[in-house]
């Protein structure tokens, strides 16, 4: 008898497999059951219809569809320009400024202006004792009083020749000398008025020189100190003085070989600057350089910007814009406008959820607009992001209406 049989026959054994056989039936019934319960608690619940509906070049999406995510519109407007910038630096206007240096040699003893001052034509900016200076002096000093004896010697002269006592030639030689000491005197009273020290003979020899301001200006810099020995012929690298009228400035702006042709003298520009945000300056075409940066390839153009509160600085960054092209047809976006089937067209937004495909004319187009000449109206919004989205739907929808022409035929 084997294992199996004997097994079967044992009485507990039987019953082990009668239970097991129970359990397995509950199991199953207790799974059925749920399976019916949850059928029976199940609804089938209507899905929203957000396809799209498509009438001839019409995209009407149902008024369920609240957004439309990915789709987005600007308004079309009469008129549109292509505004140029370039990038430029203000420095100072040099018809207005000087560099103020030493024509004599000598030292520094007072410094009488501060960066900042305003100052007048002839005004002393420092004082100096200069030997050299002193030299001057006494040269005119000496052409004075020989100046003076050769007019003393020449009336005498005449006065004897009047009574027949010297010859003509004796006056003559007379003459000479007072004009040749007249024209030393005025040689000598020409430098010192040169230099500012017209006066400078009436003190004697002094040796004092003041360096003066040839214009009415603002001192914006000083690179002399009290005690500098200075001398005409080593010249520093940075003027002693630099005074200007900061009320014009010059702009240098650097135009590209294509931009050339608008400008031209008088042409008007308007600066911006990061340091006044929304605010721009006039300027003025004054001087286009008659040549080539040839690393850079650009023009210098020189700008006259008036400066009349002083807000603007030297040495500023700003950013020069001028029209450079412009037209009076409707001015859309470039994105706005697609090629499909070798024409152009824009979606034109007709309702909240309503989008109208539409050929257009394209006339001028300049980087980031384009004019359209048909097809648009002013104030009508087109679409800028998602036409092509919109545009396979209509493809789509399209093609399964043709199909279906099809099966018909």
């Amino acid at each position: 008898m084997s294992l199996l049989s004997s097994m079967s026959c044992n009485p507990r054994f039987s019953g082990f497999l009668a239970g097991l056989s129970a359990r397995r039936s509950a199991l199953c019934a207790v799974a059925l059951c749920a399976l019916a319960l949850a059928a029976c608690g199940k609804s089938d619940a209507p899905k929203p219809d957000d396809e799209p509906k498509v009438t001839g070049n019409t995209i009407q999406f149902p008024a369920t569809v609240k957004t439309l995510p990915g789709i987005a519109g600007e308004v079309a407007k009469t008129g549109g320009e292509r505004m140029l910038s370039l990038p430029g630096r203000l420095v100072w206007n040099e018809d207005k400024t000087v560099r103020v240096f030493t024509p004599f040699a000598g030292r520094v003893t007072e410094i009488l202006v501060q960066p900042g001052a305003t100052v007048k034509a002839g005004q002393p900016l420092a004082s100096l004792t200069s030997p050299d200076f002193g030299v001057a002096q006494a040269d005119a000093r000496k052409a004075a009083a020989d100046s003076a004896v050769a007019a003393k010697a020449l009336a005498r002269q005449r006065e004897l020749y009047g009574a027949g006592i010297v010859a003509q030639k004796e006056l003559e030689q007379a003459q000479a000398d007072a004009a040749r000491a007249a024209a030393d005197l005025q040689r000598t009273q020409a430098a010192l008025r040169q230099y500012g020290a017209a006066e400078g003979g009436s003190d004697g020899v002094n040796q004092r020189f003041a360096l003066r301001s040839p214009i009415d200006g603002l001192v914006v810099e000083r690179n002399i100190n009290p005690g500098m020995q200075l001398r005409p012929d080593q010249q520093p690298t940075a003027p002693l003085f630099l005074v200007t009228d900061p009320t014009t400035l010059w702009a240098q702006v650097d135009a590209g070989e294509a931009d050339l042709s608008l400008f031209k003298p008088g042409v008007s520009v308007q600066l911006s600057t990061t340091a006044y945000p929304g605010e721009t300056f006039a300027g003025t075409v004054v001087k286009i350089a008659d040549y080539v940066d040839p690393t850079a390839r650009s023009i210098k153009v020189r700008l006259a910007v008036p400066n009349p509160d002083r807000r603007l600085k030297a040495e500023m960054f700003v950013t020069a814009k001028l029209p450079a092209a412009s037209f009076k047809g409707i001015s859309v976006p470039s994105k706005a406008v697609f090629l499909a089937d070798n024409r152009n067209y824009v979606f034109v937004r007709t309702a909240a959820n309503s989008f109208e495909r539409r050929p257009v004319r394209v006339g001028v187009t300049m980087p980031g607009t384009s004019e359209i000449l048909e097809g648009v109206k002013d104030g009508e919004t087109v679409v800028t992001e998602g036409n092509l989205y919109l545009q396979d739907i209509l493809r789509d929808a399209t093609a399964v209406n043709a199909a279906r022409a099809a099966e018909k035929k």
